[in-house]
């Protein structure tokens, strides 16, 4: 009987060390799954820190970029608000400033000329103020095409020398800017309605002045 109890007494400790090992096991199993659970987000977390701080970088570097280009142009407020967006993908660029730039001028013209458009359609006109407006959305229609010439230009590097191409972007440019000029004269006159004269003169100048501001970047590109 002794010896049977001592049986009984070493199959339970065997088989109470049995179930402890398999406990230890598995703790050590879920420990180390933790373990690499946790250097795997710690390894995200820097990695996601470099980015930002890179990006950060990137974004400072073009801020000051932008805001010197800007200090040179006809409008150094509506420049730094315009492109201060896009720090971080024109960095230090010229070329991205300028490419950026007529972009923006093409879209900004196809807005206004829009909503010229829309002025066309007001109750009231008189005969001279809707000619006014079928002139300017014309001029503006041709500003359109220069700009986007110009934008196609700037995107291509075949067939061209540098110096030719940047000469026919800026000639495209030049053109796109005293179109303006000849749109405004346009809404200039007495008999044009005061608020028709105020909201086309509005878009009208934003869009000579993004157009002076592109023009200024694409000649220092061009210089460089």
């Amino acid at each position: 009987e002794i010896l049977l109890v001592h049986g009984v007494t070493k199959n339970n400790q065997a088989s109470f060390c049995r179930e402890f090992e398999e406990i230890g096991s598995s703790y050590f199993s879920i420990s180390m799954a933790a373990l690499l659970i946790l250097i795997h987000l710690a390894t995200l977390l820097n990695s996601s820190l470099a980015v930002r701080k890179l990006l950060g970088t990137q974004t400072n570097i073009g801020t000051e970029f932008i805001r010197t280009s800007c200090g040179t142009t006809t409008d150094p407020g509506l420049c730094m608000t315009t492109f201060s967006g896009y720090a971080s993908e024109i960095q230090a660029s010229p070329k991205l400033l300028a490419r950026t730039a007529l972009s923006v001028s093409l879209n900004t013209t196809r807005s206004a000329s829009t909503v010229i458009v829309k002025l066309s359609k007001s109750h009231g006109l008189k005969p001279k103020e809707i000619a006014a407006i079928r002139d300017c959305v014309e001029v503006l229609k041709d500003s359109v095409d220069e700009l986007k010439r110009a934008c196609d230009e700037m995107g291509s590097g075949a067939g061209k020398s540098f110096e030719l191409r940047m000469s026919d972007i800026q000639t495209s440019v030049s053109a796109a800017l005293t179109d303006q000029d000849t749109c405004m004269d346009g809404f200039s006159e007495k008999y044009i309605n005061g608020n028709l004269k105020t909201t086309a003169r509005r878009q009208i100048v934003k869009v000579a002045h993004l157009i002076s501001i592109a023009l200024a970047f694409v000649s220092h590109y061009a210089a460089h």
